[in-house]
């Protein structure tokens, strides 16, 4: 039991460098369109100059600590607080604004906002639940 306690935040940990190095690919491959995507938005018109660009680079980083266990904790605080932004971001659009384009890229861009909304509310449950059995799972024996 303890090895898959273990084995859980290795496995949310690579799933989460997929879902991210996935997300930056497809939105360098199209970089043209993901600004403008972003300068559509109500919300984020005002950042559109370096947006784009922060997110591409935080995402890229949080993907590269997960990738060692010795900054998996960091990383997964990291996917914590993007995803709850990404949510949070996504429930307010859904409140306020309708029809507004997704600046996802890849599969999530076909997700419906209700649908990617559930995904990033899973996503966040999901990196509470691994980040608690990593603090608790990764500490050295005494």
């Amino acid at each position: 039991m303890k090895y898959l306690k273990k084995i859980i935040p290795f496995s949310v940990s690579i799933f989460f460098v997929i879902l991210f190095c996935y997300a930056v690919i497809s939105k360098i491959l199209d970089f043209e369109n993901f600004q403008v995507q972003i300068s559509a938005s109500p919300l984020l018109n005002g950042f559109s100059q370096f947006l784009p660009y922060m997110i591409i680079i935080a995402e890229f980083l949080i993907a590269g600590l997960l990738c060692y266990r010795k900054t998996r904790t960091a990383g997964l605080i990291g996917s914590f607080v993007l995803m709850l932004i990404f949510t949070g971001y996504i429930a307010l659009l859904l409140r306020t604004s309708k029809n507004l384009p997704c600046s996802c890229g890849g599969i999530l861009e076909k997700m419906g906002w209700h649908q990617h909304l559930y995904f990033n509310m899973g996503c966040v449950i999901l990196t509470i639940i691994t980040l608690g059995l990593n603090l608790k799972y990764s500490r050295p024996a005494d």
